[in-house]
């Protein structure tokens, strides 16, 4: 019992580390991507089932989800059968009960990556279930990045895009450059050509040009994959985000729809103990004798 207690009491420690942590990394990767709307349901089990097979092949063997157990998982998303548990979605050897660990050492994910990979229990309750969604969504080839990839929701990620056979090969659609400020650039452009003129010693050597793209970037505001080099189409690997981005932000908070439904039972019965209480207030007021016509005039004029 005094084990179980100081466990619990961990978990929660934990969960406010993870929660402070993932603040942090939030305020550190803010970009301006327009996410797309995307709303969970709680309630399609078939969305949230897929999205635990797909976390635990495609994203368990890195990102664990220390603080759920598999058997709570499998009873919450549908009484998932427990032969069908241990076949096809624990990998690992670890009994039913267990925590879902990652089946990746602390040391091996350092000298991987160069840090461990932050557990995902809590990232919706950080970020949200549009954040997810949307960062799933938005990987793009990046050869200046150590795993060829970069991320529009957060750009410079220190991962691989794990689901990169299922969309297929990202790639950025630019249309052309990004308009300049030409009141924020003339201090540079003044400073560059009085250099020029300053350092010129014969005048028959040319100024050197300025470059009229320097400062400038690409507009790039969209991502797709080169049809034909996924297993899924757009439309499937769509689904394929919502149901993962769906599962997690489950896994967040695994007591919201029972408190959801319990939440109505508890305002039925309020109502009801509020008619009851008012019905027992005049019944109190009945016995409580009210003062005469006299009193009551002489208190009102003093006041």
């Amino acid at each position: 019992m005094r084990h179980s207690s100081v466990l619990t009491i961990a978990q929660i420690f934990g969960s406010i580390i993870a929660v402070f942590i993932g603040a942090c990394l939030s305020a550190a990767s803010d970009s301006d991507w327009e996410l797309e709307p995307m709303k969970p349901n709680l309630k399609d089990k078939a969305s949230l089932q897929r999205g635990l097979g797909l976390y635990v092949n495609f994203c368990l063997g890195c990102h664990s989800l220390q603080y759920r157990r598999y058997e709570r998982t499998a009873r919450d998303l549908g009484d998932i059968h427990k032969d069908d548990m241990l076949d096809y979605v624990i990998f690992t050897g670890q009994p039913i009960g267990d925590y879902m660990y990652s089946s990746m050492s602390k040391e091996d994910a350092k000298s991987w990556f160069g840090a461990a990979p932050p557990d995902l229990t809590m990232v919706t309750r950080v970020r949200s279930p549009k954040w997810v969604y949307n960062f799933l969504k938005t990987f793009y080839m990046d050869d200046e990045r150590p795993f060829g990839v970069n991320n529009k929701v957060f750009p410079n990620v220190g991962m691989p895009h794990v689901l990169l056979p299922l969309q297929g090969i990202p790639e950025e659609i630019c249309y052309g450059y990004e308009a300049v400020d030409l009141l924020a650039r003339e201090p540079i452009l003044r400073e560059k050509k009085l250099e020029g003129i300053l350092t010129r010693t014969d005048r028959d050597t040319p100024i050197e040009q300025l470059d009229p793209l320097e400062g400038r970037e690409l507009n790039c505001p969209e991502v797709a994959a080169i049809p034909g080099t996924g297993l899924y189409t757009p439309e499937q690997f769509d689904q394929a985000a919502y149901d993962i981005a769906n599962f997690l932000h489950y896994m967040g908070d695994p007591s919201r729809e029972v408190r959801v439904s319990m939440g109505r039972y508890v305002i039925g019965f309020l109502v009801i103990l509020m008619i009851f209480a008012y019905i027992l207030k005049r019944e109190f007021w009945k016995d409580v004798p009210k003062s005469p016509r006299r009193v009551r005039e002489e208190h009102t004029t003093e006041l």
